[in-house]
């Protein structure tokens, strides 16, 4: 694959994420990460398993949509580095103002099929 086309096919994997968290498809989401993946939600908090999933939840409960774009992938063998730009705004059901905007630093992997799967998710990126 060229580095195109790795691009291409990873930035199809974050708008897969990105519609499956905006329909609170939490079974699919789910799919999208290794048994063992770690999502840190908020610095210093690494979460894996049931605490990965409930984060996940607490997100998705401002109920504004995400937005997420695919800057770099930088790729090694079956692993991937993804720079991503991602962010939720507009008002929550209950009338608060939500505005988050980050870049993530994260690291997915190839499976045997060729879909790829969230090693570490890290939205708040190096902070």
């Amino acid at each position: 694959m060229s580095g195109a086309d790795i691009h291409s096919a990873l930035a199809t994997h974050i708008e897969r994420w990105v519609d499956l968290f905006n329909n609170a498809d939490t079974a699919a989401l789910n799919e999208l990460y290794e048994p063992e993946a770690v999502l840190v939600p908020a610095p210093g908090t690494p979460m894996t398993g049931p605490n990965r999933a409930a984060a996940l939840d607490h997100l998705r409960s401002f109920g504004v949509p995400l937005r997420a774009r695919l800057r770099h992938a930088y790729q090694a063998g079956d692993i991937a580095l993804l720079i991503v730009d991602w962010s939720i705004s507009g008002t929550s059901p209950d009338g608060h103002t939500i505005d988050l905007t980050g870049t993530a630093t994260d690291i997915v992997r190839r499976q045997a099929d060729g879909s790829w799967r969230y090693v570490i998710d890290n939205p708040a990126g190096t902070t």
